[in-house]
């Protein structure tokens, strides 16, 4: 391979690399921009949660005080593809509307377009360990 495409290819790698790597660093500030993207597309701004962040969980993707607002997405979630972390924040925002996992919690949660396939995604994930 003649040099100048080794050095082409050694950029594009380093930024995909760069790009897995940011994705991967829990970040407070980028659950809290994708609540209020969420919030605001699939609620018209009308939620209202104290608190988003990353926690250790083992056992949850995710979890909602619904009496304060205080959501948490598991850390080991922060690789994960964008859209499947949008999903674990669009369902916790939904238990803000529905504590529990009754019918009218799946409609609220099904406003976000990708969520059977993001479940499939976790369960896969889920199935693996």
């Amino acid at each position: 391979m003649p040099l100048v495409e080794r050095e082409q290819w050694a950029q594009v790698m380093s930024r995909r690399l760069a790009k897995r790597a940011a994705r991967a660093r829990p970040s407070d500030e980028r659950l809290l921009k994708s609540a209020q993207r969420l919030n605001q597309k699939h609620f018209a701004g009308a939620l209202r949660f104290t608190s988003i962040g990353f926690a250790d969980m083992e056992r949850l993707w995710g979890s909602c005080t619904f009496t304060d607002g205080a959501i948490r997405i598991a850390r080991r979630a922060a690789p994960l593809p964008e859209w499947v972390l949008d999903y674990l924040v669009m369902h916790e925002l939904a238990h803000l509307v529905h504590s529990d996992h009754g019918p009218e919690f799946h409609e609220v949660e099904n406003r976000y377009p990708l969520t059977e396939r993001a479940k499939g995604y976790l369960l896969a994930l889920d199935a693996m360990v």
